[in-house]
C-alpha cells in the first residue's frame, strides 16, 4: 500500500528485457515494493547508486510505457507504524489518461485529463485520484475525465511541471469508489437475475 506522496524523483538508467534500472538515493532491499509513476513494482536487483525492478506482461499492457525514461516518481510501500498521509493507493493502475488542456490560474494550474468512459464511474468531485502516483483531489468531473488544480509546490516537485497537452499518464482511481461501484453493479445484476428466474417459473404455470 502507498500514500501517493512522492518520496523522490529517480532517474531511469535503462529499460531492457522487462528490467527497469533506476538511479536513486533511496536504498531498498531485494523484494521491496516501490511505486514507479504509480505502478507497484518489485525490487529484483541492487547496485551502487540504484536498483532494478521487473515489469510483468500485464503491467506493461496497462501503463504509459513511454514515460519510463528521464525522471520518474518513486514511493516505497508503507510500513507498519508509518504516519498515514495522502490517500490509500494500491499501485494498481486502472487506465492511462491523456492531458487535454493546461490552464494557468492565480495560484495554481488546472490540468484537464481525459480517461476512457468506463472509468468515469470511479471519479468523484472532491474525491481522490492518483496521477503517475501523485495523490490528488478531483476538483471537477467532466464528460471526458476530470480537472485538477496543481499548486506551485507540486508543479515544481513532480513531473506535472513537464506535462504538456497530449502527455499520457498512469491513472489509479479511488479504491473506495471502485469497491462501492462493484458492489452496486453486482447487486443490480443479482436482482435482475432473480426477477428473470421468477418470471421463468411463473411462465410454467
Amino acid at each position: 500500500m502507498f500514500t501517493g506522496l512522492i518520496r523522490e524523483m529517480a532517474e531511469v538508467l535503462s529499460y531492457h528485457d522487462n528490467l527497469l534500472r533506476l538511479k536513486a538515493s533511496y536504498r531498498p532491499k531485494i523484494g521491496d515494493s516501490i511505486a514507479v509513476n504509480g505502478v507497484c513494482l518489485t525490487v529484483v536487483s541492487l547496485f551502487e547508486g540504484g536498483f532494478g525492478l521487473e515489469l510483468a506482461d500485464e503491467t506493461r499492457e496497462v501503463i504509459a510505457m513511454e514515460n519510463l525514461k528521464g525522471r520518474v516518481h518513486i514511493e516505497p510501500a508503507m510500513q507498519m507504524g508509518d504516519r498515514f498521509e495522502g490517500h490509500i493507493v494500491q499501485g494498481h493502475i486502472d487506465t492511462v489518461g491523456t492531458v487535454q488542456a493546461i490552464r494557468k490560474r492565480t495560484n495554481g494550474t488546472d490540468f484537464f485529463i481525459s480517461v476512457p468512459k468506463k472509468y468515469l464511474l470511479y471519479l468523484i468531485p472532491k474525491g481522490s485520484v492518483a496521477v503517475d502516483g501523485v495523490s490528488l483531489t478531483i476538483n471537477e468531473v467532466t464528460e471526458e475525465g476530470f480537472r485538477l488544480t496543481i499548486i506551485p509546490h507540486t508543479l515544481r516537485e513532480t513531473l506535472f511541471g513537464s506535462y504538456r497537452v497530449g502527455t499520457r499518464v498512469n491513472i489509479e482511481t479511488d479504491l473506495f469508489a471502485r469497491y462501492v461501484a462493484q458492489i452496486l453493479q453486482k447487486r443490480e445484476a443479482a436482482q435482475k437475475s432473480g426477477w428473470e428466474a421468477i418470471e421463468r417459473i411463473q411462465a410454467l404455470y
